[in-house]
């Protein structure tokens, strides 16, 4: 059936007349204009009328913008898509202005624009222009639409909900904005909003034409989210008869985590679906990588879990009987650091494991670590969201999360290089806002768990001034500027403050700082602080015990004892291979593509391990390596995976690491330099040339 649409201007007047019966669905999200839009709507209305011609037919139109309806032809009934905001509070500007005129008449003819009333003789019950969603529909009859429910409204003292609550402060606002309003200007005002003021119809009698507008008109920029399109489509497509349970549960959801935290968890689900970087609107991807083909199904099982999993992350709120103070004190932390990346991966788990207390501990503590590791190295948002979408992968399969291999552990290189950046320049290395938490992180370690931090300012100071006096003991006790520059910026060397950088106070000496500016009353609250306020002198033996002693401290934490540097590794692998005690073994991988293969050299053949991953076609040139990848496919040796690449079904033997990894990447490709020695950066040809030169003696055996 072909839908029609319309689209007309139509006077205020038009709009408030039988010609139109305005319903609010139950799946629109409740009223949410607050004072600032009323605000302003009554100023625009005022200003415009008030710079018009004396004769109010000569005052150019005044527009509104427009509202989206599923209507038919020649029938008043209309589902109000979009303009729900707009008609109510326009609603509730006209009964505010009916409240404060005088004249019957104009009373009257107000209450014609707001409802119909019933007739006994022909009972008739009283018809309503605008009926708002279920929910609120007889609280707006009662307080709003019907005469005298104005004077109830401003004068009740209950604790309301959102939506209520903001017609009541809108209505007291219109009430002072309106008294201050001669009668004259009254009637005016509500003769030029009927007769000047318009708005822009746009209806369909069809329900998806009828969101499809809505969706174009909010990517233009109308004040709707991305999750008020998601709500219209998702619970709009529920049966009728269910509609309105999900529409409470939906916006109970939406209430308890706040307009802006629910938008949050969209997204995060997003990613839980996706794991990539996001390449266009929430809005679209939303529908592209998650789209839920069964709306009950998304709400009840997706949707609810996870918006609960995020609340009690968020507010480091889980309850169980078991290590729920340790779990929370984990939440804590993570919601501290600057990226959320590590949120989808803590909602699946969370969502999957939430009644086994041992495996929360355990895994949130694991999540804490790698968060926190990766602030310290510093990694780059791409690289955050491939590890953690690899993570989110990892606990969606139920694979072993406490493996080495597994994406929740630091490899030893991680290990390595997160060890690194700490026991280096922290303070010139890290923002101001990353090293603050780092350093809380080690405080709470330094006070045996117990400090709390609710401070309003927190700032991190060198102990040793930046540029200290010629005349100081810092001078006295630092004489080498070598010295001083390989400790200023270290943890040895920071402390933390309650108070704002004060650069004069940073050069002090070292008695006066303490009393002056590390401390109040001669205590401070943070544990690092303490611990310098307990020095008699700052000199390099302190630095050194103190740096040792913090360093200890993180280690133990976040188990970097297994750290082991790139060419450490690189070297303990050489001496294995030359012992004989392992064969050589290499990996090639690609994270564009999605791909990872593991190779071993036996005897003279460079041999791909099974389960190693190709793609999924030949996209390169003409090569020979094309009909040897031909092969391997007819010969059964390379099969498909299911998920769009290509999989070694057995250990296959090839000539050369070339051979291998073109017939992975499915385009010529020189091995030499892309397959790795495993776990480490050092190529093929690099392994290779060592082996030759001998310095390892012979590699192959």
């Amino acid at each position: 059936m072909t839908s029609t649409l319309s689209a007309k201007e139509q006077p205020l007047a038009k709009i408030f007349s039988d010609d139109y019966v305005f319903t609010i669905p139950g799946y629109q999200r409740p009223y949410a204009w607050g004072t600032d839009q009323a605000q302003e709507l009554l100023d625009d209305l005022l200003s415009y009328m008030r710079a018009g011609n004396v004769k109010l037919d000569e005052i150019a139109p005044y527009f509104l913008g427009s509202i989206v309806l599923i209507k038919r032809e020649a029938v008043s009934d209309a589902t109000v898509v979009d303009g729900q905001q707009r008609l109510t509070t326009l609603t509730l500007l006209l009964a505010c202005i009916r409240t404060t005129v005088q004249d019957d008449n104009v009373r009257k003819g107000i209450t014609k624009r707001i409802y119909e009333q019933g007739d006994v003789v022909t009972a008739t019950a009283n018809h309503y222009r605008v009926s708002l969603r279920e929910r609120d529909r007889q609280f707006f009859r009662e307080f709003v639409q019907h005469e005298g429910g104005i004077e109830k409204l401003i004068a009740l003292n209950d604790v309301l909900s959102d939506s209520r609550s903001r017609l009541r402060a809108n209505a007291r606002l219109f009430m002072t904005s309106l008294a201050a309003l001669d009668t004259a200007t009254l009637v005016r005002l509500v003769q030029f909003i009927a007769t000047r003021c318009y708005l822009v119809t746009v209806a369909t009698p069809d329900l998806d034409s009828a969101y499809r507008i809505f969706g174009v008109m909010n990517s233009r920029g109308l004040d709707l989210s991305a999750t008020d399109i998601l709500k219209a489509e998702i619970i709009g497509a529920i049966e009728e008869d269910s509609r309105d349970d999900y529409t409470e549960k939906w916006e109970q959801l939406e209430e308890d985590l706040g307009r802006d935290g629910f938008g949050d968890l969209f997204s995060h689900i997003r990613m839980v679906y996706r794991k990539a970087k996001s390449k266009g609107t929430l809005l679209r991807e939303f529908r592209d990588h998650v789209g839920p083909p069964n709306p009950r199904i998304f709400v009840d099982d997706v949707l609810e879990p996870m918006a609960e999993a995020f609340r009690e992350i968020t507010d480091a709120d889980y309850a169980s009987q078991k290590h729920a103070e340790a779990v929370n004190k984990a939440f804590s932390w993570l919601n501290r650091i600057e990226f959320k990346d590590w949120v989808p991966p803590a909602l699946t788990y969370f969502s999957l494991h939430r009644n086994e207390p041992e495996a929360m501990l355990r895994f949130f503590r694991d999540l804490e670590r790698l968060a926190y590791s990766m602030l310290i190295r510093r990694s780059g948002v791409n690289e955050r969201i491939e590890r953690f979408s690899s993570l989110t992968e990892a606990i969606e399969q139920r694979r072993d999360l406490y493996s080495p291999e597994s994406p929740l552990q630091l490899s030893v290189k991680e290990q390595f290089e997160t060890y690194e950046a700490l026991n280096g320049p922290l303070y010139d290395t890290h923002s101001a806002r990353a090293l603050a938490v780092i350093l809380l992180r080690l405080d709470e370690l330094v006070s045996g768990g117990g400090a709390i931090y609710d401070h309003d300012v927190i700032t991190v100071e060198h102990v040793l001034p930046q540029q200290p006096k010629p005349d100081s003991k810092w001078m006295a006790w630092l004489p080498s500027p070598q010295v001083r520059l390989q400790w200023v910026h270290r943890l040895g060397n920071l402390a933390l403050l309650t108070r704002k950088k004060n650069s004069a106070a940073n050069n002090y000496d070292f008695d006066r700082k303490k009393s002056a500016y590390f401390a109040k009353g001669g205590v401070s609250p943070f544990a690092l602080t303490t611990q310098v306020l307990g020095r008699a002198e700052w000199t390099a033996t302190e630095l050194e015990d103190r740096q040792t002693q913090l360093m200890e401290l993180l280690e133990q934490e976040w188990r970097l004892e297994d750290r082991e540097s790139p060419q450490a590794t690189i070297a303990r692998k050489l001496a294995l291979q030359s012992a004989g005690d392992q064969p050589v073994e290499f990996e090639l991988s690609s994270a564009k593509l999605n791909l990872q293969a593991e190779a071993r050299m036996l005897d003279d053949a460079f041999v791909v391990l099974q389960g190693s991953k190709a793609k999924a076609a030949w996209t390169g040139v003409g090569h020979g390596y094309k009909a040897l990848r031909q092969a391997l496919e007819e010969e059964g040796a390379l099969v498909p995976d299911g998920k769009g690449a290509l999989v070694f079904a057995r250990n296959t033997a090839f000539s050369s690491p070339s051979a291998a990894s073109a017939v992975i990447f499915g385009r010529p490709d020189n091995g030499r330099t892309s397959w790795m020695l495993k776990g480490t950066e050092l190529s093929y040809a690099d392994w290779l040339e060592s082996a030759l030169s001998g310095e390892q003696g012979s590699l192959v055996g």
